[in-house]
This record gives structure tokens, C-alpha cells and sequence, in this order.
């Protein structure tokens, strides 16, 4: 007796250390991207010798393409720690306009190669001579937000924003929301000096 008593217990003893195997299956997690914190919106003035004036956001820093590009006020505001850049080129209009925005719009246009879909959204603010497009190309294209502005007589700025990434619209859409509403705040509050 006193064996079987023995048997049963060892038997038990085997049971509970097994049982606690049984509940905890082990399941792979999915793959996940890197949580990304942002600051807090803050803007600055951007008034150097353009013809326009704007506010941009501090953790941006303004470059200007010396040496590369001989055309007066192109500059990048480049976001470093996101790894993005927002190009601006300048025009100054005279009589071309027409001709200007056709090739700004056929530029956006260009990525829809890789693009879902490109989404318009038009700008009027009489009271600054500021009207525009923004173009919020979706999918995978290598410019994810692109916009045009103007005073429809003198000036012409468009903008783009690029990643030094690989295009990959999941990851990127946190980054790409977040600075798409600077481009609008510095839309917003563009105006022009030579009104």
C-alpha cells in the first residue's frame, strides 16, 4: 500500500509540474513599428530676404541649397530625427501662370505611378492674395504631400515633402499626419511682401 500511496504521489507531483506547461502556449507577436513621440506644435517666423513670410515649426531647421540650385529662395525645412525634408521652390510670375501651375500639377501627378490615390484640397484666403492646392498623394510614392500657392499676379511657391526612407505608407502615416499639418499651418499663415 505504502507503494502504491508512493506511485500516486510522484504521479501528482508530475501532473502539477506539466499542468502550468499546458496554459502558457507560446504565440508569436506580429511585427510592429517603433513608437514614434512627437513634440508639441510650436512655430517660428520664417522672414529672410523671399518675398514671402511664413511660420514653420522649431523642430524644423531651414537649409539652403548653396552651390546646387541657382535659383533665388529654393530652400528645405528639413526634420531630422524623421528623416523628411519639405522642398520649396520659388517663381516669380510673369504672365506664365497658367504654364507654372500646369507643371506643378503634372509633377504631383507624376507619383500617381506608385499612388492609391491623390486627393485635392484648394485654399482661398482673399484677404492675404493666398490661394493653393495641397495634394495628398496615398500609397507608397515617393512624396507623400505636396502644395502650390500663389498670389495669382506675382509669386509661386510650391513645396513637397520627401522621406530619406523607402516609401512604405504604414509606417511612415504617423510622420507623414503629423507634419502635413505644419504644411497647412505654414499655408495658413503665408503672406506675401510684394503684394
Amino acid at each position: 500500500m505504502q507503494r502504491k500511496w508512493k506511485l500516486n504521489c510522484l504521479l501528482f507531483l508530475l501532473l502539477l509540474c506539466i499542468m502550468p506547461g499546458c496554459r502558457n502556449r507560446i504565440v508569436p507577436k506580429p511585427m510592429g513599428h517603433f513608437r514614434i513621440d512627437f513634440p508639441q506644435k510650436q512655430y517660428r517666423l520664417y522672414d529672410s530676404l523671399s518675398p514671402f513670410i511664413f511660420e514653420y515649426p522649431v523642430y524644423g531647421n531651414i537649409s539652403y541649397n548653396v552651390g546646387k540650385v541657382k535659383e533665388p529662395y529654393w530652400f528645405n525645412i528639413e526634420f531630422p530625427q524623421y528623416r523628411a525634408k519639405i522642398h520649396f521652390s520659388y517663381k516669380k510670375v510673369n504672365g506664365d501662370l497658367e504654364k507654372i501651375v500646369d507643371e506643378a500639377h503634372n509633377f504631383a501627378y507624376s507619383h500617381s505611378v506608385k499612388a492609391d490615390a491623390i486627393n485635392e484640397l484648394q485654399w482661398s484666403h482673399p484677404e492675404n492674395k493666398v490661394y493653393g492646392i495641397l495634394y495628398d498623394i496615398k500609397g507608397n510614392a515617393a512624396s507623400s504631400v505636396q502644395f502650390i500657392v500663389t498670389d495669382s499676379t506675382k509669386n509661386f511657391l510650391r513645396g513637397a515633402l520627401y522621406f530619406s526612407a523607402q516609401p512604405n505608407e504604414d509606417s511612415l502615416a504617423p510622420v507623414i499626419k503629423f507634419l502635413r499639418e505644419d504644411i497647412v499651418h505654414l499655408v495658413e499663415t503665408l503672406k506675401w511682401k510684394n503684394r
